[in-house]
C-alpha cells in the first residue's frame, strides 16, 4: 500500500500550490479527461524512487474565503485518522493566527508525523521570521517558496524520510486484490459480510504494513483473492460523518492496493456525486471495476425497462468510460453476491490479456484503413503497425503513425472502442499510446 501524505492548514497559506508543486511531475502521465474538478485535491508525488499520494484537504470546501473553524478541524481530524504524514503549511509573511494555534493543539495529539511548512519565503530575508513558528509545539519549521519551488527539495527528503520503513506484505502476487469501496451507507460493509458468511474461519487476515489496511484472504466458492479493507469495519470517528468528501479520502489506500475495485451504488439514491469522485480515483489508478447496485430489494418495480434505464444513468455518468459490468444485488438477501465475485475476477482476468502482434494487426489495420485518422494541416496519416507493451498494470497498446502528434483523442477513443468490440475487456481501462514508427 502506498503512502498518504495529507496538506492542512487554514486558507490562503498557499496549500493548493504546495500541492501542485509536489504532484506536478505526474500530471503529465496522470490523464484529467475523466473525472471531476475534485481531482486536483488528490494527486501523486514521486521523489528519489518512492512514490506517495497526496490529498489537499483544503480543496474540498466551497468557498473557501469564510471557512468556519469547525470545517478546518475536521478535515485535520480526517487528515490524522488517515495519513502517514502531514505537512502543516503556515505562512510567513503572516506569522502565527489563532486558527493555526487551534490546529496545532490537534496535532500535537497525532500519531503521525507533523511537518511544519512555513510557505511564501519568497526571499532569504524572510526566513528570519520563521523561528515563531516553534511555538506551535510541532518541532523545526522548513521554510519553502511554493510558487518558486525553492526548498521544496529538502522538504520531499523529510517526508521520504518519515514514511516508516515498508515491511513487504507476505501477499501471493497471482491472487487478484478486490477492495469494496463506496460512499458511506452504500452496503460496503453488508457486502463484505455476505462475502465472509459465517465461517470466519476460513478467513486469515494478513496486517497491512501502513495504518490499517489489512488483507483478507479468501477460498471460497472456488473463488481465490485479497479483499483490501482498509478499516473500513473498524468504528468510525463520528466528527467525519457529514464530512462529504471523508469517504474519498478513506477509499483512496484501498483503491491504490487493490486490481478490481467493487464500486458499491446505492439503489436507491442513484449516482451522487460523491459516487464520481471515487469512480475518478479508480480511473486515475487506472484499476479494474464493477458497479454493484445494492439494495436492490428495495426497489418495487424491477422490470427489465428499469434495469436498463438504470445502467443507461450509470453509464452517461461515467462516460467516456463505460465497458464495466453492472451487477444489480442485495447484501442484505444475498441476491447475486456470487456474481460480483464472478465478475471482479473476469475483470482481473482482462487485466491480464496478451494479445498477439499478428492477431492485433490483421484486427486493427483493415479497420484503421476503413475509417483512418482525420487528415491535419493537408498530411495524410498512416498508422503501420500495431503491438501491446509487455508488462504493464493494465493492457497498453502502441500504434506506430508517421504523424503521431495529429492523432488526438477522438480517433483514441474511436480505437478503443474498436478493440473493446474485438477482445473481451470489460471492466479494465486500457491505453492507447500513438509512437513514431
Amino acid at each position: 500500500m502506498g503512502n498518504l501524505v495529507a496538506i492542512v492548514g487554514r486558507p490562503n497559506v498557499g496549500k493548493s500550490t504546495l500541492f501542485n508543486r509536489l504532484t506536478k511531475t505526474r500530471q503529465a502521465i496522470v490523464n484529467d479527461e475523466a473525472g471531476t474538478t475534485r481531482d486536483r485535491q488528490y494527486g501523486k508525488s514521486e521523489w528519489v524512487g518512492r512514490e506517495f499520494s497526496v490529498v489537499d484537504t483544503g480543496g474540498w470546501v466551497v468557498n473557501s474565503d469564510d471557512i468556519f473553524e469547525e470545517e478546518i478541524r475536521k478535515q485535520v481530524l480526517l487528515a490524522v485518522e488517515e495519513a502517514d504524514v502531514i505537512l502543516f503549511v503556515v505562512d510567513v509573511m503572516n506569522g502565527i493566527t489563532d486558527l493555526d494555534m487551534q490546529v496545532a493543539t490537534i496535532l500535537r495529539r497525532s500519531k503521525s508525523p507533523v511537518i511544519v511548512v512555513a510557505n511564501k519565503t519568497d526571499n532569504h530575508e524572510l526566513q528570519y521570521n520563521a523561528p515563531e513558528f516553534y511555538k506551535l509545539g510541532l518541532g523545526d519549521p522548513y521554510c519553502v517558496s511554493a510558487m518558486t519551488g525553492s526548498g521544496t527539495g529538502e522538504l520531499m527528503d523529510v517526508i521520504i524520510d518519515k514514511f516508516k520503513k515498508e515491511t513487504d506484505e507476505i501477499l501471493d502476487e497471482d491472487i487478484p486484490r478486490f477492495a469494496v469501496v463506496g460512499r458511506p451507507n452504500a452496503g460496503k460493509s453488508s457486502i463484505i459480510n455476505a462475502f465472509i458468511g459465517e465461517e470466519r474461519n476460513i478467513v486469515t487476515e494478513i496486517a497491512g504494513t501502513t495504518r490499517d489496511s489489512i488483507y483478507t484472504r479468501y477460498n471460497k466458492f472456488g473463488f481465490d483473492f485479497y479483499l483490501v479493507d482498509t478499516a473500513g469495519i473498524r468504528k468510525k470517528n463520528k466528527v467525519n460523518e457529514d464530512l462529504e468528501y471523508y469517504s474519498v479520502v478513506r477509499s483512496i489506500r484501498a483503491i491504490e492496493g487493490a486490481d478490481v475495485c467493487i464500486l458499491m451504488v446505492d439503489a436507491t439514491r442513484g449516482i451522487e456525486g460523491q459516487d464520481l469522485n471515487i469512480f475518478s480515483l479508480i480511473q486515475r489508478n487506472s484499476k479494474g471495476l464493477v458497479v454493484v447496485v445494492n439494495k436492490w430489494d428495495l426497489v418495487q418495480d424491477k422490470t427489465t425497462k428499469v434495469i436498463k434505464t438504470f445502467e443507461e444513468a450509470i453509464r452517461s455518468r461515467f462516460a467516456p468510460f463505460v465497458d464495466f459490468p453492472i451487477v444489480f444485488s442485495s447484501a442484505l438477501t444475498k441476491q447475486r453476491i456470487l456474481k460480483v465475485l464472478e465478475e471482479a475476477k473476469a475483470v482481473y482476468e482482462h487485466r491480464q490479456i496478451r494479445i498477439p502482434t499478428a492477431r492485433l494487426n490483421e484486427e486493427m489495420l483493415p479497420l484503421i484503413e476503413a475509417y483512418p485518422p482525420p487528415a491535419a494541416k493537408g498530411k495524410y496519416i498512416k498508422i503501420k503497425y500495431v503491438t501491446q507493451l509487455p508488462n504493464t498494470q493494465v493492457p497498453s497498446f502502441v500504434f506506430f503513425a508517421n504523424l503521431p502528434q495529429y492523432i488526438k483523442e477522438p480517433y483514441k477513443r474511436f480505437l478503443e472502442n474498436k478493440m473493446r468490440e474485438k477482445w473481451e475487456l470489460s471492466g479494465t481501462p486500457i491505453h492507447i499510446y500513438i509512437r513514431q514508427k
